[in-house]
């Protein structure tokens, strides 16, 4: 608005010197034109804020001064090029000011999840900018591909349609990036080419957002276990997370504590030089992740918990038995191949044995099937098939929906791999037990 007021009085000079040369005609043009733009900017303003908002009042009464100059033009009462021009400007700082003071600044912020999984990275922020009045927050879920083994992109997934009703949703080919350019992004993947399993539609890697914002944020999709940030040895063990694309081209990264900033900070120092320190020290932040706050503000009386769930919960006189998270990673499938499938089916074999006092609930990584498949296609077929049967006898629960908090909520103990899921498992204070693969029941 304030740009296309400073059209208008650019175009009062030129009507004041059209005025003062007596080219009517070209004032009368100019002036029409001057109209036009004023009925424009009215017509997006009450879009905006309403009909009868007072910027349009001012604007109707500049388009009342700007039809009097017009049909005064060639008439013995006519204005000056002077007197013309203070009048236009009058009413348009009027206009400028309503304009300044009336109308409120908002924050326009957009969230790129890409699994709908993952969106309890970004939650609680969404919550918190859809909440502010000054600020327009949009929940753009992104486009993702599989990779073939070869590098190659695969089947296209878009996950939009699952994530939770009260999150409102735009679509990814709905929304210009160039023309709104939002004032902030939030990312959660920060890989763009680097994930050898998954890629988001390259338009939404962390380089190419950079130009469409005026600040990129990121904010991981995981959590990881408390590091000493002093500890080298335990630098060099995550340092895979930090030294990603995300990290470096974010203008803010938020991490989940003040450790894990510290621990950020000083592997990105020893890569980029201690003259760089005081930079990721601004960049990045241990405000705390948004993947805590969905674990402690869900509880467990809000759940939805689906019919054939129950089924296997209660017990024929109405009880319900102890709930078991089992949670089985991608990395200890890779790490121990064959070994760790002989231990999935030493734990469905326990599990099912004692399935009348307690409810095995299965949720394995979301993304094992992309990266076991492209990255060990035999072991696929294997735990595949371990999958299936669990699934067709019926007795455990196969989770495999985005919701992960209510598989903690609802869960009355963890057991399963050493996983980003036990930190946020941590703050239930439940009880937790890492699986060895080497330890079978028989």
């Amino acid at each position: 608005m304030l740009e296309l007021a400073d059209t208008l009085s650019e175009a009062h000079a030129q009507v004041a010197d059209q005025i003062k040369k007596h080219n009517h005609e070209a004032a009368a043009a100019l002036l029409q034109q001057c109209q036009e733009c004023a009925i424009t900017m009215g017509t997006t303003i009450e879009e905006s804020e309403g009909e009868g908002f007072v910027t349009v009042g001012y604007l109707e009464h500049y388009c009342e001064a700007v039809y009097d100059i017009a049909k005064k033009l060639s008439a013995a009462d006519a204005f000056s090029s002077d007197k013309a021009e203070k009048l236009l400007q009058k009413n348009l700082n009027t206009i400028r000011n309503s304009i300044n003071s009336d109308i409120p600044v908002k924050l326009e912020t957009v969230f790129l999840p890409y699994k709908a999984s993952m969106w309890d990275s970004l939650e609680s922020v969404w919550r918190k900018a859809d909440a502010d009045p000054s600020c327009d927050a949009y929940v753009i879920p992104i486009p993702y591909f599989d990779r073939n083994p070869d590098g190659s992109a695969k089947e296209e997934h878009y996950e939009g349609d699952i994530f939770p009703k009260d999150v409102p949703v735009t679509r990814y080919d709905q929304y210009d990036f160039e023309s709104r350019h939002p004032d902030r992004i939030y990312i959660h993947n920060p890989y763009d080419a680097n994930n050898f399993v998954t890629s988001v539609h390259p338009f939404f890697y962390s380089k190419n957002l950079k130009n469409f914002t005026d600040e990129l944020i990121y904010i991981p999709y995981f959590v990881l276990g408390e590091p000493d940030p002093d500890n080298q040895a335990v630098l060099d063990g995550i340092a895979h997370f930090v030294m990603t694309p995300g990290v470096l081209n974010a203008d803010k990264v938020i991490v989940q504590s003040e450790a894990m900033k510290k621990a950020y900070v000083n592997i990105l120092v020893k890569e980029m030089g201690e003259d760089s320190r005081e930079y990721w020290e601004n960049k990045i932040s241990g405000a705390g992740s948004p993947k805590f706050d969905k674990v402690e503000n869900t509880k467990k009386e809000d759940l939805t918990i689906p019919d054939e769930w129950l089924s296997v919960i209660e017990r024929p006189d109405g009880s319900r038995k102890k709930i078991i998270f089992y949670n089985t990673s991608v990395q200890a499938l890779l790490d121990n191949d064959m070994e760790m499938i002989e231990k999935i089916r030493d734990v469905m074999k326990v599990f099912r044995e004692n399935k009348n006092d307690i409810a095995l609930l299965w949720r394995p990584h979301p993304l094992i099937k992309a990266t076991i498949s492209s990255m060990r296609p035999n072991l696929w077929e294997e735990y595949e098939k371990i999958v299936n049967d669990y699934i067709a006898e019926g007795w455990g629960i196969y989770d495999d929906t985005p919701d992960l908090d209510r598989a903690i909520i609802l869960s009355d103990a963890y057991y399963g791999d050493h996983s980003s899921v036990v930190q946020l498992y941590t703050r239930t204070k439940k009880p937790i037990m890492i699986q060895n693969v080497n330890v079978l029941s028989d």
